[in-house]
């Protein structure tokens, strides 16, 4: 929804984005390491430099996505997550229960439904980006699960250092004007920031597929959003499949947590 009243070109996005959110995500690293901020770094290992390139790429194909095709068609592409995560985290020894399988299926019938509904016309740059940003925040989510003896908080920082990095030399910061700054700045500290550090911490207390499956309601709230706001209207079948999402999500998270599925929260 903010994304969609941005007026700056696409670099100047990622870039504007990604400040903020180094910004924030440092300002969280130093509160909750209690200043230790460079021993948080070093704490993530190779593990945390994965997460950061992944997070890095998931972050910047979102955007890309976002600019080349709908909302909708963007994030139902963030449908394939959990089937990615759930896969990945099998073949690394993390058992995927049955009923996350099931809930899974019937999350990708109502996606099913909803990208073959009338207005699901898929653009080919935006499903790339759109898929690739699956893939790889499906790697984040595994990596992050199998760490969570560590915090990631450090290492989403990092991500975004380098999405700043990679963008900002074909930014054009003179051309933003006070809105689109409010709005960047929004997008960095709330999505990003606070966005990213729920992630990791919830990726460290329940399975991979889980939190895959729980993020598959941005697809059905992020349409919705936009449709209020700005009146890009989802079709019947986006709405009848994003029930279809809702339910499946409802008949995992009714279910109540795996055997030994979660682990002391974090410090």
């Amino acid at each position: 929804m903010l994304q969609r009243e941005l007026s700056v070109d696409l670099a100047t996005q990622l870039a504007g984005r990604a400040l903020f959110a180094v910004l924030a995500l440092l300002a969280y690293v130093a509160v909750a390491e209690q200043g230790s901020v460079l021993r948080a770094f070093r704490a993530i290992g190779r593990a945390g430099l994965a997460v950061a390139a992944l997070m890095a790429v998931s972050s910047g194909a979102f955007i890309v996505a976002l600019n080349y095709a709908s909302v909708a068609n963007v994030l139902f592409m963030q449908a394939l997550a959990p089937i990615l995560a759930a896969a990945l985290g099998t073949v690394l020894g993390e058992p995927v229960p049955a009923r996350t399988w099931t809930a899974m299926t019937i999350a990708l019938v109502g996606v099913g439904l909803m990208v073959g509904g009338p207005g699901g016309h898929p653009h080919a740059l935006g499903e790339g980006m759109a898929l690739l940003m699956a893939i790889s925040f499906a790697g984040t989510l595994v990596i992050t699960r199998r760490r969570r003896d560590v915090s990631m908080a450090p290492a989403t920082c990092l991500s975004q250092v380098a999405v700043l990095c990679a963008a900002a030399p074909f930014a054009a910061p003179v051309g933003a004007g006070a809105g689109d700054v409010l709005l960047l700045a929004a997008l960095g500290v709330g999505q990003i920031g606070l966005g990213l550090i729920f992630l990791t911490i919830g990726a460290r207390l329940i399975p991979a597929a889980e939190v895959a499956l729980i993020t598959l309601l941005e697809i059905v709230l992020g349409p919705l959003w936009v449709w209020l706001v700005q009146s890009e209207q989802p079709g019947a079948a986006t709405l009848a499949g994003g029930a279809i999402v809702l339910g499946a999500v409802a008949v995992q998270a009714g279910a109540g947590p795996a055997p030994g599925s979660s682990v002391p929260p974090p410090p």
